[in-house]
């Protein structure tokens, strides 16, 4: 068995660095192959002597021989492992029942040579073994998604399926509304037809009788009754006219497209919101970029203006007159969505900014300076650089979106599912952080905290 002595010996002859290199090897697993790494615990301060009593502890026989020889080969020491292996070929007589096979120089070249060799198959089966997952990541997201399109297809082709059955009941409804009108006329015409001849019937009876009456004492008295005929109307004018179904038909028609293009449009935003939704991130507030009015919750999750300004060191992170705050997640790559809760508010600005944005003094919040944001103002006037933004309803909440790689930040008015407003082909050249202003306190008016909220998204 190799002597403590000798291995004692080979390392007093190293440098400090060289030994603080040896110990390095010591910590690292299967460096060579085959050999655990000895506890960094263990190996802190341990000097020269400690080092070999671990090595002589936790490398059996000829392990602690063959694990230093291949250390002193990594840091360029090959004079002193030749110099141990002349020792080790002194001392093979000493070693009973080894199944080892003996070491040599060209044992120990062609060994390196073929872990070098397994290192870098184990490499190439490690970056397939990692493009596998990507790939069934790749996979699991397309067929989700492919899920999803499917459901989206069928609850459109629903709906329009129930508008189209609606708009039919509706037309035959007032088709027979319409034909029930007409009947009721005709019978209401008919009815004072036979009742004008029941009278003229009577009429006619009584007179054909009189007229076969011989002469009578009442015969000039009833002649004077009965001579005039009872009083009817003029029918000529009258007539029913068949009700005109066409132009009901037509109208539904122009309603069921009008319909559809309208519910198309909801469903379009519901699904295109949706779709952002499923990149939703976690985002808090980074207490070190916030001005000194803004109060933030102990979460991260709400910000408002205070009435007060804090005594706040003036690092170069925080924002010293805006009343601004970043996030503390930066993104520089892929896509990303988060939602604020802005209800109540009369002032807020929501968007992304670039990291090296100016944080001091005035801000002209636009894409050339690396602000992509849109902001409220006065309660109901929204803006977006200077471009003022249409909305159907005052949104409560406004979901964030930023496509990194297609230069693309959305903002949505996430109850109406409509969007607000898009920049398009923006230029990102470094990291972006959520951006977030409550905007000042205006004595209690605008005190409404900016809530960043979870995302209420269905997968």
């Amino acid at each position: 068995m190799m002597a403590a002595h000798d291995l004692w010996k080979t390392l007093e002859d190293l440098s400090e660095e060289q030994f603080k290199q040896f110990k390095w090897f010591l910590k690292q697993d299967d460096i060579p192959k085959g050999f655990s790494a000895i506890a960094v615990a263990r190996l802190e301060g341990a000097d020269r002597q400690d080092t070999v009593d671990l090595m002589v502890q936790k490398y059996p026989r000829t392990g602690a021989l063959e694990r230093t020889m291949s250390i002193l080969e990594e840091i360029s020491r090959n004079d002193l492992k030749q110099r141990l292996f002349n020792t080790l070929n002194s001392r093979r007589k000493e070693l009973k029942n080894h199944d080892s096979a003996p070491l040599n120089c060209e044992y120990g070249r062609m060994k390196s040579k073929l872990e070098k060799t397994e290192d870098e198959i184990k490499l190439m089966i490690q970056e397939r073994q990692k493009k596998i997952l990507e790939i069934n990541s790749s996979e699991e997201f397309n067929s989700k998604s492919a899920d999803r399109h499917i459901a989206d297809s069928e609850q459109v082709y629903a709906v329009m399926q129930q508008s189209v059955i609606d708009s039919l009941a509706h037309l035959n409804l007032a088709i027979k509304e319409k034909r029930e009108t007409t009947k009721k006329q005709a019978k209401g015409f008919i009815q004072e037809l036979e009742q004008e001849i029941s009278e003229l019937t009577k009429r006619g009876a009584e007179v054909e009788q009189l007229s076969r009456t011989p002469d009578h004492p009442d015969f000039l008295q009833n002649f004077s009754s009965l001579n005039a005929i009872p009083p009817t109307k003029n029918w000529t004018e009258v007539s029913v006219t068949p009700a005109s179904y066409g132009g009901s038909v037509g109208a539904a028609v122009n309603q069921l497209v009008e319909t559809l293009s309208k519910e198309k449009e909801k469903l379009i935003a519901k699904f295109k919101l949706r779709r952002v939704q499923q990149f939703a991130k976690d985002v808090t507030l980074d207490p070190d970029t916030a001005n000194a009015n803004l109060i933030l919750s102990d979460d991260g999750k709400k910000v408002y203006c205070g009435d007060a300004i804090q005594n706040l060191p003036d690092n170069p992170e925080i924002f010293n007159r805006a009343i601004n705050v970043l996030g503390k997640e930066s993104f520089s790559s892929g896509r990303f969505y988060y939602e604020v809760q802005v209800k109540g508010k009369t002032s807020w600005d929501l968007g992304v900014v670039k990291e090296t944005v100016n944080r001091k003094g005035s801000i002209s919040a636009s894409p050339d300076n690396g602000y992509w944001t849109i902001c409220l103002r006065k309660g109901n006037q929204y803006n977006a650089h200077a471009v003022n933004l249409t909305v159907k309803n005052q949104p409560e909440k406004v979901g964030v979106f930023v496509d990194y790689d297609k230069g693309l930040v959305c903002f949505y008015d996430v109850d109406s599912e409509d969007l607000i407003h898009c920049f398009t082909d923006c230029s990102f050249t470094e990291k972006l952080y959520p951006f977030f202003s409550p905007g000042r306190h205006f004595d209690g008016k605008n005190a409404t905290p900016l809530i960043i909220s979870p995302v209420n998204y269905n997968d």
